[in-house]
């Protein structure tokens, strides 16, 4: 069976696209995943955190990831971490995380603002400014 010459130049130019990609220095978004280990560590610290709680099969979660991502770049003096809920249930309970996207803003190791769902870019601005005066 011979292939399509159109369908085997797609197929090339989409490989080389890939790996053009791959080849693009990834800017770092500065996000911090948080566990048992390191979590009371990070947001003790007098600088706010913000952390979103989330999971791997979460839609909205995984929604709100870029929208974070691109955040976590633009408030320098806000730390941005994240927290798996399934591979950290002990933390998420700790902080009666009950629904995900939970996003915690966090100051010398207090809670000091609390937002469930997928509260887009304006939640996210809304709690970073609050928070970063």
């Amino acid at each position: 069976m011979s292939e399509d010459p159109e369908i085997e130049k797609i197929k090339q130019r989409k490989l080389e696209e890939m790996l053009r990609q791959q080849d693009q220095p990834k800017i770092p978004s500065g996000i911090i995943d948080l566990d048992g280990t390191n979590f009371d560590q990070v947001v003790s610290s007098d600088n706010p955190t913000l952390v979103d709680f989330w999971a791997e099969w979460c839609g909205p979660c995984k929604m709100m990831h870029p929208v974070f991502e691109s955040l976590s770049r633009q408030y320098s003096n806000v730390r941005f971490a994240r927290v798996n809920v399934d591979l950290n249930q002990n933390i998420a309970m700790r902080f009666g995380v009950q629904s995900i996207p939970t996003f915690i803003m966090f100051k010398s190791g207090r809670i000091v603002d609390k937002m469930m769902g997928a509260v887009g870019a304006p939640g996210i601005h809304m709690i970073c400014k609050k928070h970063s005066q």
